[in-house]
């Protein structure tokens, strides 16, 4: 990049960089404006749309993607963390491949399905038992469902700018299409407010539900001293604690909470523990996942058609027996802290980077980055600049600045990154500092 760069708005570079995003992507273009036809904004799940359109891809194999246009990226998505074997991993493939090879819809137990929920129970101290579903979303709705029958209470704690899925999102405080529970809105990261908080409804409270990492709020760890406060209060108020590990499950064998040793009463989970396929869980103690056991006569029901479906059994089974083993997830935590810091290194001015791990985000702020707060005009156009020069320079991120390494990702591709975000620094200097 040259450095007349130094000298441009960001008004001007990015008019610039949109046009000439138009002008390379007529195929995604084209995908767009016919998906429009039956859906609206052509478009089925929000995150994935950008203006002034978003890209179509055509493929995948390994940590590369192709678009409709035929461009080649390095996948630094990774499927919002969903991707974590790539895109064609030969023992996920196997898998399935052996699965298909039985058929499918089969309305019946499976063997899979006591392997996969073995192998879960293994992993994390804070699953005596778990259950499936099929998304994060609806893991989440079923874990606070448990707490509410279970303590027979009606309050959940949950923190402003979490994200707990499609029906359970609360940056800026909430959205439309909430479930009507009784919400309580704490503090992300505030120890004290939030045993406060939740001192205050210790009598209707029925759980605390919190991400050890605020994913989609930003890649923000939580600090350990207020996760502890969480767990303390639980403990005292008598709320079930829940852990939303749908992310961070991944930030060791048995998650962050086996990273920070502390416990939750239920986890929840999803994203790439599936092998790549729709999946979500939630788990936790025994005394409370007894209560869905079909044997009782006072059984709670929980049904699901493709809770135990067979490529999401067989892939999640292969993954976290054969793939994602402890050395695997340490390996892969240790590379992500690696490629952050890296990152932190050639950023400039109010250009950082935050999260965890195999993790992170890149923000357009000064100081410390601790919990969400609301983004200015600046900020969205310098992130949206962002995302627009690395597709040029041929790496996928979320249009967020969130990046979600695979297992794919080593050493080129993290140099490579490194010194295209290296360039972005030095070429627009005048408008990060």
């Amino acid at each position: 990049m040259s450095d007349a760069r130094q000298n441009v708005s960001l008004e001007s570079a990015l008019a610039e960089a949109r046009a000439r995003y138009v002008e390379d992507n007529p195929a995604s273009l084209a995908a767009h404006v016919e998906a429009t036809a039956a859906m609206p904004g052509g478009n089925t799940r929000t995150v994935l749309f950008h203006a002034p359109f978003p890209l179509a891809m055509d493929r995948g194999q390994g940590g590369r993607l192709w678009d409709v246009d035929g461009h080649e990226y390095t996948d630094l998505l990774g499927e919002y963390t969903a991707g974590l074997y790539g895109h064609s991993n030969p023992i996920i493939r196997a898998a399935l491949d052996a699965a298909l090879d039985k058929g499918w819809n089969l309305g019946g137990h499976g063997l899979m399905e006591a392997r996969l929920s073995a192998a879960i129970v293994k992993r994390f101290p804070g699953i005596d038992m778990v259950r499936f579903t099929n998304s994060g979303t609806e893991g989440n709705l079923m874990a606070v469902a448990t707490a509410c029958a279970v303590t027979g209470r009606r309050k959940v704690m949950v923190f402003d700018g979490g994200y707990h899925g499609g029906v359970m999102y609360f940056g800026g405080g909430g959205i439309p299409i909430n479930t009507p529970h009784q919400w309580v809105l704490g503090i992300y990261n505030d120890p004290v407010s939030a045993v406060a908080l939740a001192e205050a409804h210790a009598d209707a409270l029925a759980c605390i539900l919190v991400e050890p990492m605020m994913g989609s709020g930003g890649c923000i760890p939580a600090t350990a001293a207020f996760l502890q406060a969480l767990r303390d209060v639980a403990t005292r108020v008598g709320a079930v604690l829940i852990f939303d590990e749908v992310m961070t499950s991944r930030m060791s064998e048995g998650g962050q909470q086996k990273r920070l040793g502390i416990t939750p009463d239920m986890t929840t989970l999803g994203k790439y523990i599936g092998g790549g396929m729709s999946f979500g869980g939630f788990g936790g103690r025994a005394d409370i996942m007894e209560r869905y056991d079909p044997r009782r006569a006072d059984a709670i029901p929980h049904a699901g058609t493709f809770n135990n479906n067979v490529l999401t059994m067989a892939a999640g089974t292969a993954g976290l027996t054969k793939i994602f083993t402890a050395d695997a997830a340490e390996a892969l935590f240790a590379r992500g802290e690696d490629f952050r810091a890296r990152l932190n290194a050639v950023s400039v001015g109010v250009m950082q980077w935050v999260g965890l791990g195999s993790l992170m985000c890149v923000h357009f702020r000064a100081g410390a980055v601790e919990r969400p707060m609301p983004v200015s005009e600046r900020e969205a156009d310098l992130r949206e600049l962002f995302f627009f020069e690395m597709l040029d320079r041929g790496f996928y991120t979320a249009r967020r600045g969130m990046i979600a390494m695979s297992l794919e990702i080593g050493e080129p591709e993290m140099a490579a990154f490194v010194a295209e975000v290296a360039a972005f620094s030095e070429g627009y200097a005048s408008l990060l500092a």
